[in-house]
């Protein structure tokens, strides 16, 4: 199977640079064992490994022996320190077991030894909480994930691996191709293999059609990592209402993320009335580009650990550049760093995790497009609006009387409803002042009274729905009010 050639020639060179420890985390655990099998090989040295079930064995052997009695943490360290041909060492998950005095100084008597003998001790985790003196010396080498060339091969290779084992029909196109690969990127190895393998073993049949079921099998992996999901945005802009100044805007640059360079976009910050649109704005853009839209769940990334909130925040920021182009949405970016512009209790967590965002968006050169949402603006950090932190700064305001005709026509064509049958003007009329959310839920509402009543939806039942839900532009019309002064001269109008 193809082999990741960049990773290994960094493992090796940091082996050879005399690096005493070298720290992989990844839940890719075979992937990291071979890398470290493979590294071994290439420098011509013996390798050691120790598992909490087995205990020290020969890396190298095909059936290795384990050493009787290593399996105690202290003890199989012990003997790997005194193994004078122990010249590369492999520890996997150890450590969750580094937090015990004893532990830790056999394993720190273990990386003295094997630096004396010119060897590398290589950490293979699925966690990285390493005490600080552990860190300290430590070298971490981060496993790639494959690219759309390595991505093809594996795709070509699973299939032949597939079609050996039973019968395999293949029917697809180099266009059919290339987005199957684009598709699978920001998978790791495994994960295309299983997905291709998965796809292919359902009806002995590769073709176009499957591109549907890796978009879902990929939905499913990436759900279970917890660092990004998936958000199914319309297929097409005419089920969008409104935001006419945003469209435009991304019509110019439809192909801009195409084209990887200076004038690549990078990201839109939106602010406006809750409720308004902002998320359908997320998905409009992610429409219009024909684009991957992911969120990222900020909740999900703080973690109890010293430095471990900051890294699960770079590992997804670096999953979404593997899988660009894409459109990374943060939904309420202030309260995701609310505390970042305060005087917080957190020990300085949360600017340090906006610091990295904004070192990112400045520096991130893949063609990952930002979309940020925020509610309350005095909530948000000055550098956040500094200019060149985002491409444009779009304000969503409630719906005018052209957006609010648009959006009664969508939701009643999604429900076969002809919007002909009504009084469109009056219906206009009565949800002036109502967001696009609000005006569908009137909708809905009638549709309930109408089918309690055994009649059919009526101009009538949907005014009635809207005068007996006062829109949030009424039940918070001073704070509608405050956002709207704010933004004239400060915002675009995504209207």
């Amino acid at each position: 199977m193809p082999d990741a050639k960049t990773d290994l020639a960094n493992l090796e060179e940091l082996c050879r640079s005399g690096r005493p420890l070298v720290t992989i985390r990844t839940f890719e655990e075979s992937e990291a064992l071979q890398l470290a099998r493979d590294a071994a090989m290439g420098l011509s040295r013996s390798l050691r490994i120790w598992t909490v079930l087995s205990g020290v064995y020969d890396g190298i052997l095909d059936s290795p022996e384990p050493v009787a009695g290593t399996a105690d943490p202290v003890k199989g360290m012990t003997e790997l320190a005194h193994d004078a041909h122990a010249q590369q060492v492999c520890l996997i998950d150890m450590a969750a077991h580094l937090d015990e005095p004893r532990v830790l100084r056999a394993f720190r008597d273990l990386v003295g030894a094997v630096r004396l003998r010119g060897g590398t001790v290589v950490m293979i985790d699925h966690a990285a909480r390493l005490p600080d003196v552990v860190s300290s010396h430590a070298a971490e080498l981060e496993l790639s994930l494959p690219d759309s060339k390595e991505i093809e091969s594996i795709v070509r290779w699973t299939v032949q691996r597939v079609h050996r084992d039973a019968p395999l029909e293949v029917d697809i196109s180099r266009a059919d191709l290339s987005a199957l690969v684009r598709n699978l990127r920001g998978l790791t190895r495994r994960q295309v293999q299983e997905v291709v393998r998965d796809v292919a073993q359902k009806d002995r049949r590769l073709d176009g059609s499957d591109i549907d079921d890796v978009v879902q099998l990929k939905r499913e992996m990436i759900r279970a990592g917890g660092l990004l999901e998936f958000v199914r945005a319309p297929t097409s802009m005419d089920q969008i209402g409104g935001l006419d100044r945003l469209k435009r805007w991304l019509k110019t640059r439809e192909k801009a993320l195409d084209e990887v360079g200076p004038d690549t976009p990078r990201g839109v910050l939106l602010l406006g009335v809750q409720g308004a649109g902002k998320s359908l704005c997320a998905k409009a853009i992610a429409t219009a580009w024909q684009r991957p839209l992911m969120r990222m769940d900020v909740g999900a990334l703080y973690d109890k650990y010293v430095g471990e909130s900051e890294r699960r925040l770079c590992d997804t920021l670096h999953q979404a550049e593997m899988m660009s182009p894409v459109v990374l949405w943060i939904d309420e970016i202030e309260k995701a760093f609310a505390s970042a512009g305060s005087n917080s209790n957190d020990g300085g967590l949360s600017r340090r995790m906006f610091g990295a965002l904004l070192t990112w968006m400045q520096e991130h050169r893949a063609p990952v497009f930002l979309v940020a949402t925020a509610n309350d603006i005095d909530s948000l950090p000055p550098e956040l609006l500094r200019k060149g932190r985002f491409d444009e700064i779009f304000f969503v305001d409630l719906p005018g009387d052209d957006a609010r005709r648009a959006i009664f026509e969508i939701h009643l064509c999604k429900r076969d409803e002809d919007p002909a049958g009504f009084d469109m003007p009056r219906l206009v009329e009565a949800a002036e002042g109502f967001s696009g959310a609000e005006i569908e839920q009137a909708i809905i509402g009638a549709r309930h009274e109408a089918r309690a009543n055994r009649q059919g939806l009526s101009t009538e039942l949907m005014v009635e729905a809207l005068k007996n839900s006062p829109p949030l532009s009424v039940t918070m019309a001073e704070k509608v009010a405050e956002l709207r002064a704010w933004s004239r001269g400060r915002c675009v109008p995504a209207e």
